[in-house]
């Protein structure tokens, strides 16, 4: 089987890798300016595409965060700290041009793109219902059905969207995200999460409560919508759930599910394998 190209859009980088045989060979990671131009951001992309040895004629997978039209391939972000010039830009044919021939390029959301690599080969494998969570700067969710993501509908979240949750009357980003720790530890003068984690295991016990709260209020507020969309089991990735040590007990005293309770095991390539099962897909659209 031919190797599937991909490419990793987030925030402030772009990765470009081959999969094949269910492993990412990563080509190159290359950093991207969040507020440049519409050209230096795209060509930066391209950059990374071009270090790729890609079959001509293959099909992309492209991870990328939103806001984005994916079937139609169209930038719509707006208001959001990144990509802004991108803004009704259609991606799609912009990249088209810009990659080594390609035989189309297909879009998915950069948290769908981690779900689907932990269900097709990492900590969601076996599971037909599934819910996979990013903590980091903000909430990342994917809500899988037998791999494919479900983001509409009475089962899960307007859109999918774990970050469109409400806690205590807020939005749940407002208690669980890099920032919402930072601000509840120390505020502006708050180291980051990763040290606070460990000023939490060397016995700050301020630490050890703004983190508690944090994953508390996470259980709480996603283990209704794990009953509802009947998921086996949540994975959990992204920057902070390196401290898993920390955040798997009172995430889980707060579930309050019979779900499973697992850490990612793909943290680093699982959006690439997931893009790549998308793009090989034959009935790709989202439900």
């Amino acid at each position: 089987m031919d190797p599937v190209p991909v490419l990793e859009i987030g925030g402030t980088h772009v990765t470009a890798a081959l999969v094949r045989d269910g492993s990412a060979e990563i080509a190159v990671r290359l950093p991207l300016t969040p507020n440049g131009g519409k050209a230096e951001i795209l060509d930066g992309i391209a950059a990374a595409a071009a270090k790729l040895d890609a079959p001509a004629g293959a099909q992309w997978g492209v991870a990328v965060p939103g806001p984005f039209d994916y079937e139609a391939g169209i930038g719509l972000f707006q208001d959001v700290g990144k990509f802004e010039s991108l803004y009704g830009v259609d991606v799609k044919a912009e990249l088209t041009r810009r990659l080594p021939e390609p035989a189309g390029l297909r879009f998915l959301n950069d948290a769908d793109a981690f779900g689907i690599g932990e269900h097709v080969a990492g900590a969601a494998a076996g599971h037909r219902r599934a819910v996979c969570l990013t903590l980091g700067s903000g909430i990342g969710s994917a809500f899988l059905d037998d791999g494919v993501p479900v983001n509409d509908g009475p089962l899960v979240p307007p859109d999918g969207s774990a970050h469109l949750v409400r806690y205590l009357g807020r939005p749940l980003e407002e208690t669980v995200s890099r920032r919402a720790i930072r601000a509840a530890y120390a505020g502006e003068d708050s180291p980051d999460v990763h040290a606070i984690a460990e000023l939490a295991r060397t016995g700050d016990r301020h630490a050890q409560t703004v983190l508690a709260n944090a994953f508390h209020a996470l259980g709480a507020a996603i283990g209704p919508w794990l009953a509802r969309f009947e998921a086996t089991v949540l994975v959990v990735g992204g920057s902070i759930a390196a401290s898993w040590d920390l955040v798997e007990g009172p995430l889980k005293a707060s579930l309050h599910s019979a779900a499973e309770l697992r850490t990612a095991l793909r943290a680093v390539d699982a959006p690439l394998l997931g893009a790549a099962w998308w793009a090989t897909r034959t009935d790709h659209h989202l439900q």
